[in-house]
């Protein structure tokens, strides 16, 4: 789940670039979120090929207008598949997106020109059309389980072109 990407005061510049995950304040691994949601969209598992495939339907907590959870202190006591991530399973999850600043930093990469730790603007996701804002169908209270195979799409597991620029467009 998403909680709203925020810059805590006390964190230095560039934090990701020098710290390890396992050595990052709870606010410095907070602000990794960049914001996106994507990560609250229900998934389908291939259970032969173990293949993820991403749905346009959200998490029942999902507020997909602000791309946050609606009770994140209380996320997994209210979902009961609600995954916290962790600097462990951050490297394990194959179903994390490609632009999950979790994923980036774990990885060794950096983070994109849209990420609110660069940018310095938390909208700059919506910007960038990394985040769900306008394009979760429903959440999982909508659809029965058996139908969520009807609302499988691709865009959760791409990067906009705008989103792979370097810098912001102008």
């Amino acid at each position: 789940m998403t909680a709203p990407p925020r810059r805590p005061s006390t964190q230095s510049k560039s934090f990701w670039k020098t710290k390890t995950l396992e050595e990052m304040s709870d606010s410095e691994w907070e602000s990794l979120c960049d914001g996106c949601a994507r990560c609250c969209l229900e998934k389908l598992e291939d259970e032969d090929t173990g293949k993820i495939y991403f749905t346009h339907i959200s998490c029942t907590l999902l507020d997909a207008g602000l791309c946050a959870c609606k009770d994140y202190p209380n996320r997994s006591a209210k979902v009961h598949d609600c995954v916290r991530l962790t600097p462990e399973n951050v490297r394990t999850l194959n179903w994390l997106p490609p632009s999950c600043g979790y994923k980036l930093v774990a990885e060794g990469r950096d983070l994109y020109w849209w990420h609110p730790l660069i940018s310095g603007d938390p909208n700059t996701v919506h910007e960038a059309g990394v985040s769900v804002q306008g394009r979760v169908w429903g959440s999982e209270d909508d659809v029965e389980d058996a139908d969520l195979e009807d609302h499988i799409v691709r865009w959760p597991g791409l990067l906009p072109k705008r989103a792979k620029l370097k810098t912001r467009p102008k």
